[in-house]
């Protein structure tokens, strides 16, 4: 019995460790604080990055052979939606009365996707531990993915989850250290940027309409360089 318990014990140990060393949390998130360090000091801020106020800021595509989307401003958002805590302390207020709203009209069964982007990509400071957004995703076996690109402009595909769930969910995903975002010769060259969303369709529910809403798409990211740059330095853009 005492060996058993000894190895239980053991067990338990090591995967704590190794659940630490890939940064993620007790509930299976990931803890900002423990991705990519490669610095001595870090200070994470959550940031709003879109609030997604602006239709017209959107657009959205899917094969033409295969089906018809649109977007469009819809009047709503998350109830358990908390806001920023710096931007309370600041007193910013900004106008967060609508959501983005996407339908999709499938003409047949088929493997198919389609893309909601931004006119312009949405630049985030600092280096990016994390991406979230709210989502309500119509209990569908679809897939979302975040589009991405890096300090060079290399783009990225990031899968966010499965949208097999009712209602508003905020959604997470981690940035890998994989993605580079930070040019080591200009202390003002970091971050990245955020491209647009793909939904990967499951096929057997690639029939009739099919609507998801985005609101509030926000980052945590480590702000650290980014306030500790030298005043003085001359920028290199001429």
């Amino acid at each position: 019995m005492k060996r058993r318990n000894l190895f239980i014990l053991l067990f338990l140990l090591t995967a704590g460790v190794l659940l630490a060393q890939n940064g993620m949390s007790r509930v299976g998130e990931a803890d900002p604080s423990q991705i990519g360090v490669d610095t001595a000091q870090q200070l994470l801020k959550e940031v709003s990055v879109t609030k997604f106020e602006d239709a017209g800021f959107w657009t959205a595509s899917i094969p033409r052979d295969l089906g018809f989307v649109t977007v469009r401003r819809i009047e709503g958002g998350p109830e358990e939606k908390e806001p920023i805590e710096d931007e309370e302390a600041l007193g910013i207020e900004e106008a967060d009365d609508y959501v983005l709203g996407v339908k999709v009209q499938f003409y047949k069964r088929s493997m198919t996707h389609f893309a909601v982007y931004p006119s312009h990509p949405l630049a985030i400071e600092g280096i990016t531990k994390t991406l979230s957004v709210w989502v309500i995703g119509r209990n569908t076996k679809h897939t979302l993915k975040v589009l991405i690109s890096d300090t060079f402009g290399k783009k990225a595909e990031l899968t966010v989850g499965t949208l097999n769930f009712s209602g508003w969910k905020r959604m997470t995903v981690a940035i890998p250290t994989s993605i580079v975002q930070r040019d080591y010769h200009y202390n003002n060259k970091m971050g990245i940027k955020v491209e647009g969303f793909l939904i990967e369709c499951d096929p057997a529910e690639t029939v009739g309409n099919y609507y998801i809403y985005f609101d509030d798409l926000r980052a945590t990211t480590d702000l650290f360089s980014e306030v500790s740059r030298d005043t003085d330095d001359i920028q290199d853009v001429w």
